[in-house]
């Protein structure tokens, strides 16, 4: 494959690129720019996402006919880790998690009534969306966990369990739920979509994590009883899981492109601390167990960069490329936490302090080995692909 980026591509990540680093990073050491959450605050976000939309830097996975920049994944790559070099960045773009996956999923699958109903409001950013599968003591890395039951009624189906750390759902309008439909092992799951004002579940509680929040949180959720009709069923009875595996893919290497920016830009604030900070007679940037880290550190992140593009590459030619996505999963969350880590010890107690951004990337980073499937889930996929394909797991070309 061929990394050179196209003229539209090119054109674009280096319009993000100036765009983050005049209107969005200075934004990043003014207390006023957070919210009680440690995320952007809202009225500052609405303020940025018209002059991003305006730039066309706007929802960019998604068709121009919808809005978006129809860009491939191979072109969104580069992109997405421009934006994640500032924390406020994907949000501002359109470009965050779960609407993100939400939205591509939808294009690729919804019906066009569904579309006009559930994707647009999420590509125009006027809603945000929530992704609802993982349970309590059931669905994580294992789909087929699910206990959270759909049973038919006259009118469509009645939906009853919990789900928990879902993403957003405080703040969403827009859902995606998956819930079993009958105990067959590959058709037993199906997937629904659903409006907050619909009665018949709520918000439990929005769990507190160690690190800072998406707007809207991390919710656990209760079913009971609500009801959806016939026509908001996505896809068809028993592709659940098909629409997961659908969904899940990119979004894992979606997460990896914005990964990585974020990885940057912690080796960027790094790099320029030991530039000028002098100790026991020299520049730190000059003392040999300082060049080892820095060095150590931008070696992971570029292979974690050159993983998620070939994934990308695989996508965009139609291939699933769960091994090539599992594998840029695992090192890219493993080259974030160590870029950042890097970037605190660098920096020492100010790292440590919230005076730089380096300690809000430092509690954040910790999740990503955690959050669409754990790093150990990735590497079992891995092995079990390799005990299956043999040496043509290593095999070139496509």
């Amino acid at each position: 494959m061929d990394f050179t980026l196209s003229d539209k591509a090119e054109r674009i990540r280096g319009a993000i690129r100036n765009f983050v680093d005049a209107r969005l990073i200075p934004l990043e050491q003014d207390r006023a720019s957070y919210d009680a959450h440690e995320n952007i605050n809202l009225g500052l976000l609405a303020e940025l996402r018209q002059e991003a939309r305006a730039q066309g830097l706007w929802a960019l996975n998604m068709p121009i006919a919808r809005g978006g920049g129809g860009l491939s994944l191979s072109e969104i790559a580069p992109c997405y880790e421009e934006m994640n070099r500032s924390i406020f960045g994907p949000v501002v773009f359109n470009a965050a998690a779960p609407d993100d996956g939400n939205m591509r999923v939808l294009e690729q699958v919804a019906t066009e009534h569904q579309k006009r109903v559930f994707l647009q409001p999420i590509v125009d950013g006027t809603v945000q969306s929530a992704f609802a599968m993982t349970e309590p003591e059931g669905c994580g890395s294992d789909p087929s966990l699910t206990y959270t039951t759909a049973t038919r009624t006259n009118t469509g189906w009645k939906i009853h369990g919990r789900k928990w750390f879902i993403t957003g759902a405080e703040a969403a309008k827009h859902f995606i739920v998956i819930a079993r439909t009958s105990d067959d092992e590959r058709k037993g799951l199906s997937a629904f979509l659903f409006h907050a004002d619909q009665p018949g579940w709520s918000i439990v509680r929005r769990i507190p994590i160690m690190g800072p929040e998406e707007h809207g949180g991390h919710c656990e959720i209760l079913f009971d009883g609500l009801e959806i009709p016939e026509d908001n069923l996505l896809m068809n009875v028993g592709d659940g899981l098909k629409l997961t595996q659908i969904r899940l893919g990119p979004a894992r290497l979606t997460h990896c492109m914005r990964w990585t920016g974020l990885a940057r830009r912690a080796l960027e604030i790094a790099t320029d601390h030991i530039e000028t900070r002098a100790s026991f007679g020299a520049r730190l940037a000059d003392h040999e167990s300082v060049q080892g880290l820095v060095g150590s550190a931008a070696m992971e992140i570029q292979i974690g960069r050159l993983l998620t593009m070939h994934a990308a590459w695989k996508l965009d030619q139609g291939d699933f490329a769960r091994k090539e996505v599992s594998m840029a999963k695992v090192v890219v969350a493993d080259a974030l936490h160590k870029s950042v880590d890097t970037a605190l010890q660098l920096l020492g107690a100010r790292g440590y302090s919230k005076d730089t951004v380096v300690e809000w990337m430092y509690r954040y980073a910790r999740q990503a080995r955690l959050v669409d499937g754990a790093s150990e889930v990735h590497r079992m996929v891995l092995a079990n692909t390799l005990r299956r394909e043999g040496t043509a797991f290593f095999a070139w070309g496509a």
